[in-house]
Protein backbone atom coordinates (compact mmCIF):
# COMPACT_ATOMS: atom_id res chain seq x y z
CA UNK A 1 0.00 0.00 0.00
CA UNK A 2 1.24 3.46 -0.90
CA UNK A 3 -0.23 6.82 -0.01
CA UNK A 4 1.55 9.66 -1.80
CA UNK A 5 0.75 13.14 -0.53
CA UNK A 6 1.60 16.21 -2.57
CA UNK A 7 0.67 19.84 -3.02
CA UNK A 8 2.41 21.40 -0.07
CA UNK A 9 4.41 24.57 -0.31
CA UNK A 10 5.00 28.06 0.95
CA UNK A 11 2.04 30.42 1.01
CA UNK A 12 1.24 33.75 2.62
CA UNK A 13 -1.32 34.01 5.37
CA UNK A 14 -4.79 34.20 3.88
CA UNK A 15 -3.78 32.14 0.88
CA UNK A 16 -4.88 28.72 -0.29
CA UNK A 17 -3.38 25.35 -1.08
CA UNK A 18 -4.83 22.08 -2.27
CA UNK A 19 -3.25 18.89 -1.00
CA UNK A 20 -3.66 15.64 -2.88
CA UNK A 21 -3.11 12.06 -1.80
CA UNK A 22 -2.80 9.29 -4.35
CA UNK A 23 -3.53 5.79 -3.06
CA UNK A 24 -2.37 2.52 -4.57
CA UNK A 25 -2.19 -1.10 -3.52
CA UNK A 26 -5.57 -1.12 -1.80
CA UNK A 27 -9.24 -1.16 -2.76
CA UNK A 28 -9.56 2.55 -2.23
CA UNK A 29 -13.35 2.72 -2.19
CA UNK A 30 -13.41 0.41 0.85
CA UNK A 31 -11.25 2.72 2.93
CA UNK A 32 -12.05 5.76 4.98
CA UNK A 33 -9.43 8.48 4.66
CA UNK A 34 -7.98 11.06 6.98
CA UNK A 35 -5.60 14.00 6.98
CA UNK A 36 -3.34 14.67 9.94
CA UNK A 37 -0.62 17.23 10.53
CA UNK A 38 2.43 17.58 12.71
CA UNK A 39 4.26 20.78 13.49
CA UNK A 40 7.84 20.79 14.79
CA UNK A 41 7.93 19.92 18.47
CA UNK A 42 4.24 19.04 18.57
CA UNK A 43 2.24 15.85 18.46
CA UNK A 44 0.51 14.72 15.31
CA UNK A 45 -3.05 16.05 15.24
CA UNK A 46 -6.18 15.20 13.31
CA UNK A 47 -7.25 17.63 10.61
CA UNK A 48 -10.10 16.00 8.70
CA UNK A 49 -11.66 12.67 7.79
CA UNK A 50 -13.96 11.36 5.08
CA UNK A 51 -15.86 8.11 4.88
CA UNK A 52 -15.48 5.60 2.07
CA UNK A 53 -18.22 7.08 -0.09
CA UNK A 54 -17.48 10.73 0.56
CA UNK A 55 -20.88 11.19 2.10
CA UNK A 56 -19.64 11.96 5.59
CA UNK A 57 -16.84 14.25 6.66
CA UNK A 58 -15.42 15.52 9.92
CA UNK A 59 -13.05 18.34 10.80
CA UNK A 60 -10.96 19.57 13.67
CA UNK A 61 -12.42 22.72 15.20
CA UNK A 62 -9.27 24.62 14.25
CA UNK A 63 -9.88 24.15 10.52
CA UNK A 64 -13.66 23.97 10.32
CA UNK A 65 -14.99 26.43 7.77
CA UNK A 66 -11.59 26.88 6.13
CA UNK A 67 -10.62 23.38 4.97
CA UNK A 68 -12.62 20.98 2.81
CA UNK A 69 -11.89 17.29 2.36
CA UNK A 70 -13.07 15.39 -0.70
CA UNK A 71 -12.31 12.20 -2.57
CA UNK A 72 -12.54 10.73 -6.04
CA UNK A 73 -12.88 6.96 -5.84
CA UNK A 74 -12.52 6.60 -9.61
CA UNK A 75 -9.05 8.14 -9.38
CA UNK A 76 -8.04 6.73 -5.97
CA UNK A 77 -7.48 10.26 -4.73
CA UNK A 78 -8.30 12.24 -1.62
CA UNK A 79 -7.93 16.01 -1.42
CA UNK A 80 -7.69 18.71 1.20
CA UNK A 81 -8.60 22.20 0.04
CA UNK A 82 -7.13 24.69 2.50
CA UNK A 83 -8.33 28.29 2.40
CA UNK A 84 -7.67 31.28 4.63
CA UNK A 85 -4.43 29.73 5.77
CA UNK A 86 -2.87 30.90 9.01
CA UNK A 87 0.73 30.66 10.24
CA UNK A 88 -0.45 28.12 12.82
CA UNK A 89 -1.42 25.79 9.96
CA UNK A 90 2.29 25.33 9.24
CA UNK A 91 3.07 21.63 9.54
CA UNK A 92 3.81 18.45 7.67
CA UNK A 93 0.50 17.05 6.43
CA UNK A 94 -0.11 13.31 6.19
CA UNK A 95 -2.87 11.29 4.60
CA UNK A 96 -3.99 8.02 6.12
CA UNK A 97 -6.33 5.15 5.27
CA UNK A 98 -8.41 2.90 7.50
CA UNK A 99 -11.11 0.26 7.01
CA UNK A 100 -12.98 1.09 10.22
CA UNK A 101 -12.95 4.79 10.91
CA UNK A 102 -12.47 8.32 9.59
CA UNK A 103 -12.34 9.76 13.06
CA UNK A 104 -9.68 11.70 14.90
CA UNK A 105 -8.13 8.54 16.32
CA UNK A 106 -4.60 8.15 14.95
CA UNK A 107 -4.98 4.34 14.71
CA UNK A 108 -5.24 4.29 10.93
CA UNK A 109 -4.06 1.24 9.01
CA UNK A 110 -1.83 3.00 6.50
CA UNK A 111 0.05 6.29 6.40
CA UNK A 112 1.68 8.28 3.66
CA UNK A 113 4.75 10.44 3.83
CA UNK A 114 4.20 14.06 4.73
CA UNK A 115 3.96 17.09 2.52
CA UNK A 116 5.16 20.33 4.07
CA UNK A 117 2.89 23.34 4.31
CA UNK A 118 4.46 26.60 5.43
CA UNK A 119 2.32 29.68 5.96
CA UNK A 120 4.17 32.96 6.32
CA UNK A 121 2.73 35.91 8.22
Amino acid sequence: VQLQASGGGLVQAGGSLRLSCAASGLTFSRYHMGWFRQAPGKEREFVSGINWSGGYTTYADSVKGRFTISRDNAKNMVYLQMNSLKPEDTAAYYCAADRRTYSSSPAYDYWGQGTQVTVSS
